[in-house]
């Protein structure tokens, strides 16, 4: 399979089903004219995390680039991996989050998730400047998750709520529904550039015949790029905020039942106080393994692919040399050498009264020469005699 990202680019665009003009082809003018302005759109009140009482329209959506989600911070699996994978994204775009690109979390269940929950699931999680976490009156919410096509009509619970995240640019009338377990790079590009672009030319160089051959990739790399590369890495470090461990070995380091149950089910062995996975969660800010809703058979082909990349890394990872440990510095004084011989110089056998100020030769540096200046010693002997003098001196006179 080949891929053009210029080919694709208008193809990609999934555009929500119940605004047709976004299937168009022409401009669209700004919001004042745009059918996707104030008179579409619900200008309700929401509360974000930092305490902030915002208007829907008027302050998070006009004339800006948003992503928006919907999410509640007492979800057991799909939230907080669409959480992290957007931690991920606002990393790619660094300080445009904020400035040109505006990231919104709003939450489904507002009775419970009040402004300082949302304070604490955002710090948990690390999430920048330009990302807010909302609540707000539950019909509010439900009217603005109708408007932007995000409410399935058989939701009876929380956790049926709809996946998606929504990218648009609310000037140009352009919006497009994604999934949050898309590649991040690929997120970061849709939101940075396609949304802010849409009017420039592609650039001319790329061609469909050479667009790279895609390899297949086996089920358990699949299962780790869409549900574990989230929040893990598994080797060498891309530079994205990671939540979790790097899973490198991570086969060889836990037994293969305690880590099969753990993939499978996380959150019964937090509940039952498993040891490993209590410390597990308070080694990362506290934040639970999810349920990945893994059966028997993808547990065991991401327990597979763990093993073998692991393997695969370790035989590319260069050799690791142990240096020995530094030895202790000593002053030369108390320094001893092993099978060091006291040696007379030449000129000490030949005129042992001679003072010794030839330097060492280099063809003998184990050996200990005799070689050091002798006047100190004279020096020291003369004023031993004199001392000695003296004392003779005040013995006769007493």
């Amino acid at each position: 399979m080949k891929l053009s990202l210029d080919s694709l680019r208008g193809a990609l665009v999934l555009c929500l089903s119940s605004v047709p003009a976004l299937a168009s082809g022409d401009p669209v003018p700004p919001s004042g004219g745009s059918p996707w302005g104030a008179d579409y759109f619900p200008n309700v009140p929401l509360v974000t995390h930092e305490g902030k009482t915002v208007r829907f329209f008027d302050d998070l959506l006009k004339d800006k680039v948003v992503v928006i989600n919907f999410i509640y911070t007492s979800c057991p699996d799909a939230c907080p991996l669409e959480t992290a994978k957007l931690v991920e994204v606002q990393d790619l775009l660094r300080e445009r989050v904020g400035k040109d690109v505006f990231m919104y979390s709003i939450s489904i269940d507002p009775e419970r998730d009040t402004p300082e929950k949302l304070r604490e699931y955002s710090e948990r999680f690390q999430t920048g400047p330009g990302w807010l976490f909302l609540t707000g009156a539950a019909a509010d919410i439900k009217l603005v998750r109708e408007k932007l096509g995000m409410l399935a009509r058989d939701e009876t619970s929380l956790s049926d709520h709809s996946l998606s995240l929504m990218i648009g640019n609310q000037a140009t009338g352009q919006w497009m529904k994604r999934s949050p377990f898309e590649n991040p790079y690929f997120l970061s590009s849709q939101i940075g550039s396609w949304l802010t672009s849409w009017k420039v030319a592609p650039a001319p160089g790329n061609d469909y015949a050479d667009a790279p051959d895609l390899r297949e990739i086996s089920r358990g790399e699949n299962l780790f790029r869409t549900r574990c590369a989230v929040c893990h890495a598994i080797g060498a470090e891309d530079g994205l905020l990671r939540q979790g461990p790097n899973l490198m070995g991570v086969s060889a380091r836990r037994e293969p039942a305690w880590l099969a149950r753990w993939l499978a089910e996380p959150d019964v062995m937090l509940a039952e106080g498993d040891p490993i996975a209590l410390e597990l969660r308070a080694a990362y800010r506290d934040l639970p393994m999810p349920n990945m809703r893994l059966n028997g058979i993808e547990v065991d082909a991401l327990l597979e692919y763990l093993a073998e990349e692991s393997a695969r890394l370790g035989a590319l990872a260069p050799p690791v040399v142990e240096e020995a440990p530094a030895e202790e510095e000593v002053a030369p004084c108390c320094r001893k050498l092993e099978e060091a011989v006291i040696e007379a110089s030449p000129a000490v056998q030949k005129d042992p009264e001679a003072t010794f100020e030839a330097p060492p030769t280099a063809a003998t540096p184990s050996v200990l020469r005799a070689e050091l200046p002798m006047r100190p010693l004279v020096l020291c002997a003369g004023l031993g005699a004199m001392l000695g003098l003296f004392a003779l001196r005040i013995g006769r006179r007493s």
